[in-house]
């Protein structure tokens, strides 16, 4: 190598991140909170991919909605010439689980997953193009009960992770045959206005018009908020099933907002649709969304199944808890201070010896003095110094410093030691 030459160092993708050790703990804290309370839901883990055919999501997700038009990862394998995509969102891949696997054979199934997507958008607070999600789906429950349950389990786990204030906005886009009829009046609708559509909405009027609706644009909400109505256009069963949905959530006193211009962004929706949002997060206000999609099974290949599932964007939540002032710490119990010929000879045999009794251990390596180690130990967060020295070690006995809190230093027997800590941490 030329003495000219400069190592390279490199950053990471844009939008793509690390999450860094002091942001982890709150992560663990997020993720072990949803995995207890889907699992009292009765849903069961799923792991898929993240790499799939692209062909499933142009054919799930939909050809004119903005993930398939610019926001995939897609490419062609050079070894074969499949055409593959980093996974953007996770409903479809479950879904072509449940076909390749017939999950359903049984009967209903309740499945959740966790795990990165990818989309190339703007990179944002809160919106990154690696993210992470959790995401539930029921399958083969035509009822609108388990929309009603899938939204009180995200309520019951915004109060477990101390979120409040977050608004659910609830709507209806009836089924594909009430959409077409809709379709038409909203593209005749929107066509009288057309000096007022910018050009997103020009381009998304004859292939996507209700996407429209979504709009962010400031000067295009009036006549969106003007625009008819599709739950007018709704026939008796999705009448029906939005006003049990609606009377169910009222009975669990969970409160609501029927926004008609609630749409979702992927094509495989039908009936229900619903987002859990907050006003603290800026522009991505959006936490949680997710609806009915009851013909996608069937698109994909499997028997007409119904189907209903949502998607928690966990890089939102944990922002979210931060608002909120939520906290997590996983700090060891023990930092183990080792000074001494003897003790640092016996001082890993002793840090197995906490471990194995159900205590998390740090053992200080490298050598140095009392005073520096004991200095690496108030670092460490640990709430516990045990000090090992040649006395502790002939005595068979261990010193123990509370580092968090005000105590007396006091020598024990190793046996004892998780049983003094567990006492004084009560």
């Amino acid at each position: 190598m030329s003495q000219n030459s400069k190592s390279t160092s490199f950053q990471s993708i844009k939008g793509f991140y690390d999450i860094l050790p002091e942001a982890t703990p709150l992560w663990f804290k997020l993720e072990d909170v949803a995995r207890q309370v889907l699992s009292q839901y009765g849903y069961q883990h799923i792991r898929m991919p993240i790499v799939e055919p692209t062909e499933l999501f142009v054919r799930s997700v939909g050809e004119h909605t903005d993930i398939v038009e610019k926001e995939m990862y897609a490419w062609e394998d050079q070894l074969n010439g499949d055409k593959l995509v980093l996974r953007p969102e996770g409903t479809a891949g479950c879904v072509r689980a449940v076909v390749e696997h017939n999950l359903t054979y049984n009967g209903p199934q309740r499945l959740w997953y966790m795990g990165p997507m990818f989309r190339h958008e703007n990179v944002q607070k809160g919106r990154q193009r690696q993210f992470h999600q959790v995401g539930c789906e029921a399958f083969g429950f035509d009822g609108p009960d388990v929309d009603a349950e899938q939204i009180v389990l995200l309520a019951r786990l915004w109060r477990e992770l101390g979120i409040e204030d977050v608004e659910l906005q609830l709507n209806s886009i009836g089924d594909a045959d009430e959409r077409v009829a809709y379709r038409q009046t909203l593209i005749a609708y929107f066509e009288q206005h057309a000096d007022l559509l910018d050009e997103d909405a020009k381009r998304r009027l004859h292939t996507n018009p209700l996407r429209i609706l979504d709009t962010k644009n400031p000067r295009m909400q009036a006549i969106c908020e003007a625009a008819p109505k599709l739950m007018d256009s709704l026939g008796d069963a999705s009448q029906q099933h939005f006003e049990k949905l609606c009377q169910l959530l009222t009975e669990a006193g969970i409160a609501y907002v029927v926004n008609h211009r609630l749409v979702r962004g992927l094509d495989y929706y039908n009936r229900t649709v619903f987002e859990w949002v907050t006003t603290k997060l800026g522009a991505q206000g959006t936490i949680a969304g997710g609806g009915r999609y009851d013909t996608l099974v069937e698109k994909l290949g499997g028997k007409p199944t119904t189907a209903c599932g949502f998607a928690i964007g966990l890089e939102r939540v944990a922002l979210l808890m931060q608002e909120y002032g939520v906290t997590a710490n996983h700090t060891p119990d023990v930092y183990l201070v080792n000074v001494g010929e003897q003790a640092e000879a016996q001082a890993f045999g002793v840090a197995e010896t906490l471990r194995s009794d159900g205590l998390s251990v740090v053992l200080h390596a490298g050598g140095g003095s009392f005073k520096s180690q004991m200095k690496k130990a108030d670092r460490s967060g640990a709430r516990y110094a045990a000090i090992l020295g040649d006395d502790e070690v002939a005595l068979g006995e261990i010193s123990l410093k509370p580092l968090l809190e005000q105590g007396e230093q006091q020598r024990c027997l190793l046996a004892a030691v998780r049983s003094l800590i567990n006492f004084e941490s009560v």
